[in-house]
Formats: structure tokens, sequence, C-alpha cells
């Protein structure tokens, strides 16, 4: 399941690092919640396997995940428990907190009594808020990358620009012909452009 949605402005808000919520229990079911970021689908499948093999005993590893910044796509998965009754409570926190680039999986231990769908929408729900709530969540801004190519001897003029307009380079080669590679907010990025290509011996590009 994929959803694609453009996002208005230049910032999104992601998790810093894993987190493992506090364990959720209802009639002896156990749910383990676990955040995680990511940017890719490979990242996904190995923390699946990773936590399928320390978790084998347990019945259900079921997942919600998005990614991307100014295109978003997602997924669910209720892994054998009731249609929407799990993948759906999970994204349903992603949703609530606007992240992206993140990975949430809530592992079921079964406890042999039936929890029925409300009971497992309640428990998925709050074991993925859980671990969400462990997590750092920060906002990062969307970035425009360019690449500015000058003498040397414009070097002093570059710098004082990029500074005045907090612009972060990435990437340096200076020699006679200097090389910079930049990263600029997505709302300043056509501000930036037009003042570089407004100066005479200085080529800027998009990367």
């Amino acid at each position: 399941m994929s959803n694609f949605k453009l996002m208005k402005f230049d910032t999104y808000k992601t998790i810093t690092e894993s987190a493992q919520g506090e364990i959720f229990k209802d009639k002896n079911s156990k749910f383990y919640g676990f955040a995680f970021p990511v940017t890719t689908e490979d990242q996904i499948r190995a923390h699946l396997d990773r936590l399928k093999k320390e978790h084998y005993t347990a019945r259900h590893w079921c997942y919600a995940y998005q990614i991307g910044t100014e295109t978003m796509r997602h997924r669910v998965n209720d892994d054998g428990e009731p249609n929407n009754s799990a993948g759906m409570p999970i994204y349903g926190q992603i949703q609530s907190y606007e992240l992206t680039n993140v990975l949430i999986v809530v592992i079921r231990y079964y406890g042999g009594v039936k929890l029925g769908v409300g009971g497992l929408i309640n428990a998925y729900k709050t074991a993925a808020h859980l671990s969400i709530e462990n997590a750092q969540v920060v906002e990062k801004t969307i970035n425009t990358i360019f690449q500015l190519k000058f003498e040397y001897k414009n070097m002093s003029k570059v710098m004082r620009i990029l500074k005045e307009n907090q612009v972060e380079v990435i990437n340096q080669r200076l020699e006679h012909s200097c090389l910079l590679e930049i990263s600029v907010r997505k709302g300043n990025a056509s501000k930036v452009f037009e003042l570089f290509n407004a100066f005479f011996g200085v080529e800027i590009r998009e990367l």
C-alpha cells in the first residue's frame, strides 16, 4: 500500500535514533513497540529481519512506515492480525506526530486470550505511541544542493554571501579553480541561486 503526498513547506519531522517503548499488556498478550529512523526500504527490511530473529517466539510482527520528504510513501502490514487492526493504528501514530523517514514495529506475544478488533486497535496504537514517546523527534529542513565554481580570488566574497544567508558548505575543493557544494534550505534556494547567478565570475548549478 503506497501513498504519495506533496509537502507544503520545506521542513519535516523525523526521529534521530532508534527507540523502544514501554511494554503494553492486555489479557496476557504483550506488545513491544520499536521506532527506527529510516530512509530506504533496504533499511526497513534489515530492521524487520533482525527483530524477527531476536523475537522468534512472538506471534505477530506488525509495522508501518513512511519515507520521503517532498514526496512521501507509506506502507502498513497487519502480519496476520485482522485487517486494519494493527498496521493502520500504528500508521495513525506516525500521522499524529507528523513523522516521515520512520519505521514503527509492534511485536505481539500472544497471551492465549483474543482481544477482539477493538482491543487490537487500542493495543497496537498504544504500543506505537509509547515507542515514539521514547524517541527524539526533530524538525529538519528540505534542502537543495548547488555547486559553485569560481577562481580563488573570489573566495572571500563567496564566503561572505554564504555566511550572510546561513548556507552550509558540504564539500569543497580549493585550488586555483574552486568548487564548493552547498546545501540551501529550499525556501531560500531561489534567492541564493539568483545572488550567485548575478555574481560575475561564479558559476552555479543545481546538483
